[in-house]
Formats: structure tokens, sequence, C-alpha cells
């Protein structure tokens, strides 16, 4: 029975609650670090669906992992093996899907509102709005005939779907204790970038627990339709989540 390929890239940046979502839902799961010399795959129909996390890298970066995971997504693309991409990982998707990656007019960290497409609330429990977390440069242009899922104010595309992929700019995948472990991690970077869209310490971690709380009830429903749209059966589900 086929897995479903996690792509990690950074200690603090794990599927965390995703991981709780797709056990829950059945899935067997691997995870891949290609930035510590894990292969990574040839075929991406050698698994039911593919993942990839984000990273403190760009996908302009020149290093053969990102290549190499370009190529996968590429192959996962060809023949429909859904992807589902956070942030770096959306990106990638976005570039394998003929789209382009470029900085933004700002960086974008901490929490912020956006808004849901009236096409893609289904995805979210019927959610107009959602406030999700950010870490990022960059941002993605909507590859052909992608349809955006979620805007915001700092950054227009906060997530794309196409066909049975979906790419978010946002950390849908984030625990409280992620959180907090990311923002000790990355205290100096908050304090060599300010601007408009990145918030200090206190900021981040104000009301942490209601925000993720919040945040992954309506990330459980997304990862809940993703993970329909992979073939089946999983294993027998062990519980809920």
């Amino acid at each position: 029975m086929r897995s479903i390929a996690i792509l990690q890239h950074e200690a603090h940046q794990g599927p965390d609650f995703l991981a709780q979502c797709l056990q829950a839902q059945g899935w067997r799961t691997r995870v891949l670090r290609p930035d510590q010399g894990d292969a990574v795959p040839l075929n991406a129909r050698d698994f039911a669906g593919l993942v990839v996390l984000g990273s403190d890298h760009s996908v302009h970066d020149r290093l053969s992992w990102i290549d190499a995971e370009r190529r996968l997504l590429a192959d996962a693309l060809a023949h429909d093996v859904p992807v589902l991409g956070h942030c770096f990982g959306a990106q990638q998707l976005a570039v394998a899907a003929g789209g382009r990656v470029c900085r933004n007019a700002w960086p974008n960290i901490g929490w912020s509102r956006v808004w849901v497409t009236p096409d893609a609330r289904e995805l979210f429990l019927g959610a107009t709005e959602l406030q999700v977390f950010n870490w990022h440069y960059d941002t993605f242009a909507l590859p052909p005939g992608a349809r955006r899922t979620m805007y915001g104010t700092h950054c227009l595309n906060k997530g794309f779907r196409l066909g049975p992929h979906l790419g978010f700019q946002c950390h849908m995948e984030i625990t409280e204790d992620g959180v907090r472990r990311w923002c000790e991690s990355g205290r100096a970077e908050i304090e060599r970038h300010p601007g408009p869209a990145v918030q200090g310490w206190q900021e981040l971690l104000r009301d942490l627990p209601q925000r993720a709380q919040q945040l992954q009830r309506h990330a459980r429903e997304a990862y809940r339709r993703w993970g329909a749209s992979l073939p089946r059966p999983p294993f027998i589900v062990a519980g809920t989540v």
C-alpha cells in the first residue's frame, strides 16, 4: 500500500498538525529530508500523494535537491498524483506547474487575516476569512489553470488549487508548540526584518492557544478534503484528531 511522502527541509518546520490529520485518516506517511541528503524519489506514482513543507531556502537557490524536488512535482502533475504544498512547498508546486516566484513587496511574518474566495470556502468549513500564520519573503503567481483560494492584504496570493493539488503560502500545519519553537529560533530574524507585515515577539505569541486551535479547525477540513482525493484504501483508521 502506498504511503504519503512528506518532504521536510527544516527541523522547526515539521508536518506537525498535518501529520496528525493524515494519520487519523488512516494514511501512512514517510518523512524525507532532501536538505540532509535523503534521496528525492524519481517517480511520484510510488506514493499516494506528496506533501512539500516550508524551507529557509528560496526556490531560486541553486541546490540539487531543490531541482530534484521540482522534477518530482512535475512528474506528480503529469500523472495526477495529488500534491499539498506549504509556503516554500507551494512555491515549488507553482513553478513546477508553469508559474513563477518572486520577492514579495515585504517580508510576511506573523498572524494575519486572509479572505477565502467563494469557490474555495468548502475547503474551510464555509469560512469567508481566516487568521493564518505566515513566515515568508517570496510569493508565487498563479500557475496556468490554477484558481486562487485565499488572498491577503500584504500578499495577494495566499493559496491556490489546481485540480487535486493545493498550495498554501501560509502555514496551515502549525501547532502551538511548533510556533513557540519557530519563534524562538527566529527571534534574531524578526529583529533584522522590520516592516508592515512583520510582527514582534509578543504579538506573535499573543492568544497563541486560541489562534492555533482556530486555525487547526479549518486546516483539518482542508486536509480531510485533500486526503479524500487520494487513492484508497488506506490502512485501518485508529482514531480521530
